[in-house]
């Protein structure tokens, strides 16, 4: 009796030169505040653009990215190697900030979510789900996570989560000279430009972003982005 081939099973183990790719995508992003382009890619990796592609296709096809279609910056990290696994820690998903009100008021929390912990322990961290399109050019999409360190300042050019009065927002920060902005990464939304007479506090920088798994009950009422 003769016994169909069932064929070599996929290979499902991520190879040397794919973790080195991961991992310089997941570098840009944390430094950056989005992910890298096809040719930045290539050329932080010193390969042809058509490697790099290749490269990010057998991610997308193990499991460990997903590309978001017809968008420049569309890659996102949804996996990690099992042996970096170990060293995630949560970080808590707040619901909601407001002026005058502790961001880790246990009633703000609302769950947490996964993060390098290489990342989580430059200080105190938070994440916030992001509610709009303003930032989509940056990476960050409407219902993604932006993973927050918690500081009072931040420099030019910068991705913050601010407050303007009682107001939450997640928008780049420009200082020109005296001038300040909240700047939007898309066309279609206008900056916020800082007067004098407006309450600007800053919250914290963005230190990644992750893509929402959509587990939580509850949706977030956090920010605009």
């Amino acid at each position: 009796m003769k016994h169909k081939s069932r064929g070599r099973p996929p290979v499902k183990e991520i190879t040397d030169s794919q973790l080195n790719t991961l991992k310089a995508i997941r570098r840009f992003t944390n430094q950056r505040g989005f992910p890298p382009t096809m040719k930045e890619l290539a050329d932080i990796l010193g390969i042809s653009h058509a490697s790099a592609h290749g490269q990010v296709n057998q991610l997308v096809r193990k499991g460990y990215l997903r590309r978001e279609p017809r968008k420049a910056r569309g890659l996102a990290i949804i996996r990690e190697p099992e042996d970096e696994v170990s060293d995630m820690v949560p970080v808590p998903i707040v619901g909601e900030v407001a002026a005058g009100q502790p961001v880790f008021a246990q009633e703000n929390i609302i769950g947490d979510v996964l993060v390098e912990g290489r990342l989580a322990r430059s200080g105190r961290c938070f994440a916030l789900e992001i509610k709009g399109d303003s930032m989509i050019d940056a990476g960050i999409n409407d219902r993604d996570l932006v993973v927050v360190r918690q500081q009072p300042v931040a420099e030019n050019g910068d991705i913050v989560v601010a407050l303007i009065g009682d107001e939450a927002t997640v928008k780049r920060l420009s200082i020109q000279e005296e001038q300040i902005e909240l700047r939007p990464e898309n066309r279609r939304h206008r900056s916020i430009s800082i007067g004098p007479e407006d309450e600007l506090r800053i919250l914290g920088k963005v230190i990644t972003t992750k893509r929402n798994p959509r587990k939580y009950a509850r949706r977030c009422t956090n920010p605009e982005a």
